[in-house]
């Protein structure tokens, strides 16, 4: 039966019954912030294609994250940024590396705060890809190809994921799409004592334009080609089921899908397909357009990331990493205060 336009007309004419029937809400506890930390810097350095972003220090990171933690955000995710790149990428997995050294100062300044960390190669190699590239037979990289040797680079990634275990990171997020990382990381994480360290798994990370600001952000763009031999193509949606499938029956304990606004259909068809925790990664792309729009007073900057977000929650979200989480969290609190 039809329900009667009438009832809904009247449903909706009461402020108090409309926010008895919201079926979502977008709540502080599903926010994850981003953080990049850059190795060698003297003070914050603000990201000009990200304005209100910035990189930060181990020391002033630390306190970022404890502000953080005093909104209500219960977790962040770190992203590091070497002094030093080559082409083997050992400054990803050092024990003294920026990640790890930040990992361990944050966890002794908010032991509580949730600290995820990434793990790819793109920010510690020179050539700006997210793995080992293929060599010649003579020897010499094959730069102008740009093929990442998939088996070499997931043996870097499970010590990249076990070196951020040691340091203290509660999860680690594999954002790299090579293939067979998720059980190589599970299994070095379980012979080492690190069963209890979950993983989320970037599984379905598209080849989007989005990611322009990031690269900046993270100083990792390709010195050549692009990424879309191993990033998935936007107008693949089976091919998304897949890999979520794979990297669960690998051991990721959660599927992330990147960017967001654009794929809520994916987040959607992720969570109702698998019944599993699913977050959704709201990239810098979609950060720079609200707020370059918004500087510009087109848009209402408030409004549209409210209900952007919301938006996800709706397709099946149960986290959202967002560069918007500490202007959520306060507007949320002057939402609660209002009230």
């Amino acid at each position: 039966m039809k329900y009667p336009e009438l009832r809904l007309r009247r449903l909706r004419e009461h402020f108090a019954l409309r926010k008895i029937l919201t079926e979502h809400t977008l709540l502080k506890k599903d926010l994850i912030q981003p953080l990049f930390v850059k190795e060698g810097l003297v003070k914050p350095a603000e990201i000009t294609s990200m304005p209100g972003q910035w990189q930060w220090t181990e020391n002033t990171a630390a306190d970022e994250a404890r502000r953080l933690e005093a909104l209500g955000i219960p977790g962040i995710i770190l992203f590091g940024i070497p002094s030093k790149k080559d082409k083997t990428g050992k400054a990803a997995f050092s024990a003294n590396g920026i990640i790890q050294k930040t990992v361990r100062l944050i966890k002794k300044k908010c032991p509580k705060l949730l600290v995820i960390t990434d793990v790819c190669l793109c920010e510690y190699m020179s050539h700006g890809h997210c793995g080992i590239l293929k060599k010649r037979e003579s020897g010499k990289w094959r730069v102008e190809s740009g093929s990442v040797d998939n088996d070499a680079t997931v043996r870097l990634l499970a010590k990249i994921a076990l070196s951020h275990a040691r340091a203290g990171a509660d999860v680690v997020a594999p954002s790299d799409m090579m293939d067979g990382r998720v059980a190589a990381i599970r299994s070095v994480l379980d012979k080492n004592h690190f069963k209890r360290v979950p993983i989320i798994s970037y599984a379905v990370k598209y080849a989007s334009s989005f990611y322009a600001p990031f690269r900046e952000a993270a100083q990792s763009a390709p010195s050549f080609g692009d990424r879309a031999s191993y990033q998935m193509n936007p107008a693949n949606a089976a091919e998304a089921i897949r890999e979520a499938d794979t990297d669960l029956k690998e051991g990721a304990d959660m599927i992330l899908v990147k960017p967001a606004l654009g794929y809520s259909d994916i987040i959607f068809r992720i969570k109702n397909k698998f019944h599993c925790p699913v977050g959704a990664y709201s990239v810098s792309g979609e950060y720079a357009l609200i707020k370059a729009a918004s500087q510009k007073g087109w848009i209402d900057a408030k409004k549209m990331v409210l209900e952007t977000h919301l938006g996800l929650k709706r397709a099946g979200a149960n986290f959202i990493i967002t560069y918007w989480a500490k202007d959520i969290a306060e507007w949320l609190e002057d939402t609660c205060h209002s009230e």
